[in-house]
């Protein structure tokens, strides 16, 4: 049976997997995904090949449309469909070249392909765009353009003449067996961590997702080769039938964890370095579009990761998350602030975004601490207070520290932890700018551009006497020892002191 692909392009989405109880198995039904000759150039469906042929996908069958043309003009390969085949079987697919005109020729290809076990089957279809019209058939320039009004009539009568028979095909409809959404999403038991203790966001992710997932079958996790980084390997150990291995091919992977959602079959949690999400950009933005819901997770954001260099380390990966319609963005700056917003991704609708962060921090909130979508924490506030110094992630407890060397100079600011930067809590933050004098200080290990500091300022861009300082990361980093980077990009807590200092100092 046919089903309909949420995403033209995206074919790759549907990998027709769900879960019973707690194994992920595949559907009962087929999965047929038609694909452009010209997409084909899209390394996006090639990594789509090599996963279901890798996972033995035998439900999966995939037609490629060759009609030798492009948009602007014919594509990279025309009609060699003989190419096409040695590629897909390259890729370990069972393949057949089939005149696509041909309706007997494409059902005994259909009738083969479901009889095929361990191999997802392409099916090679050689057509012609226009085929049959006068002055269209196989003929550039038509893309996208619709046919001139007077000549709808004769091709019209072109199409009819060419109909076979009046009998009316009604195919059945596919097994509704998908289990209804599991709705437990508490923890079986609360954070172990102590104020004071040191854990970093991303362990304490992978620590959360395997407690969700004991008490929710329907949570399942996916990673691009960095489990042992992103802490995904957590949940494998304790769920390893619900664990989906994507290797390093994350615009697969965003796709998998789509298709994985589709009819609300599962609670996908994927992750992967946070700057490595922007390969998968156009997949993000995709599956917002077909207001799907999963949770993406991002480690080693900012400069804060250290030695491993700027290509590893995220500084746009906010930017990129608040642009996506609906999105929310979680920032957790501790054990028990990453716990609960793990928590909280899971029944939250459309695409969430978790940045985690790589450096082991203090501990700042108690175990049964509260936490909602879009309500900023107050962390230190006492009378008197000058500034509003507001701070997530490693930034956060950079703050805290400037907050004691400033106090010892009779200093006193609020420092504040927005939880979620998309959506940014405006009445918090704009009744502490207020109860501060108006005076706000940002800090990020971001980027200028996009970052909390923007969201801030929007935040209070309609408030007259509210004045906004930003500190970020400005340009470029290199390799170093975190403590080093965050010093030499102004974000660290000497940086805080001197920007209230100077920029508040009356």
């Amino acid at each position: 049976m046919w089903r309909q692909v949420p995403l033209g392009r995206a074919w790759e989405l549907l990998v027709a997997w769900h879960t019973q109880g707690s194994t992920l198995i595949k559907q009962s039904y087929r999965v047929y995904c038609l694909i452009g000759d010209g997409e084909s150039s899209e390394g996006s469906v090639w990594e789509a090949m090599a996963f279901a042929s890798h996972y033995r996908l035998d439900n999966l069958v995939a037609i490629f449309d060759v009609n030798r043309l492009g948009q602007s003009e014919p594509a990279p390969l025309r009609h060699s469909t003989d190419i096409y085949r040695a590629r897909c079987e390259s890729f370990g697919w069972n393949t057949y070249v089939v005149d696509g005109h041909e309706v007997e020729e494409l059902c005994q290809a259909f009738f083969k392909a479901g009889q095929v076990k361990g191999q997802p089957t392409a099916i090679i279809a050689k057509t012609f765009k226009g085929k049959g019209i006068p002055g269209m058939e196989d003929l550039e320039n038509w893309h996208g353009k619709p046919v001139p009004k007077d000549r709808v009539e004769e091709v019209i009568q072109v199409i009819q003449s060419r109909i076979q028979g009046a009998s009316r095909l009604s195919p059945k409809q596919p097994t509704d067996d998908s289990p209804k959404l599991d709705t437990v999403f508490n923890l079986p038991d609360p954070p172990t961590y102590k104020v004071g203790d040191k854990v970093a966001t991303r362990k304490a992710y992978g620590t959360a997702l395997a407690k969700l997932g004991k008490v929710n079958p329907k949570v399942i996790s996916l990673d691009g080769d960095t489990k042992n980084s992103t802490f995904a390997e957590t949940f494998k150990k304790a769920h390893p039938d619900r664990y989906i291995e994507c290797f390093i091919a994350e615009q697969n992977m965003v796709s998998v964890a789509i298709g994985c959602a589709c009819r609300d079959r599962t609670i996908p949690f994927a992750s992967t370095f946070a700057a490595f999400f922007s390969r998968a950009y156009d997949h993000v933005r995709m599956g917002a579009i077909s207001q799907s819901n999963i949770n993406l997770v991002g480690s080693h954001c900012g400069v804060s990761i250290g030695e491993d260099g700027p290509s590893q380390m995220a500084l746009e990966d906010l930017a990129m998350f608040r642009a996506i319609p609906g999105a929310s963005v979680f920032y957790p700056s501790d054990g028990v602030s990453a716990e609960k917003a793990v928590v909280l991704a899971a029944q939250t609708k459309g695409i969430c975004f978790i940045r985690t962060s790589r450096p082991d921090t203090p501990v700042i909130y108690d175990a049964a601490e509260n936490f909602e979508v879009g309500k900023a924490k107050v962390v230190r506030q006492s009378t008197g207070d000058t500034v509003t110094v507001i701070g997530a992630g490693v930034t956060l407890h950079e703050a805290l520290k400037a907050a004691d060397v400033l106090a010892e100079q009779g200093v006193k600011i609020r420092v504040l932890d927005p939880f979620t930067v998309k959506p940014i809590d405006v009445e918090g933050i704009v009744a502490n700018a207020k109860a501060t004098g108006g005076r706000v200080l940002v800090v990020e290990d971001h980027y200028p551009e996009g970052g909390l500091g923007e969201a801030v300022c929007g935040a209070v861009a309609s408030e007259p006497g509210i004045v906004v300082k930003r500190l970020a990361v400005s340009r470029v980093p290199r390799s170093g020892k975190p403590t080093e980077l965050l010093e030499r990009f102004g974000i660290d807590a000497n940086s805080i002191v001197s920007a209230v200092c100077s920029a508040f100092g009356n």
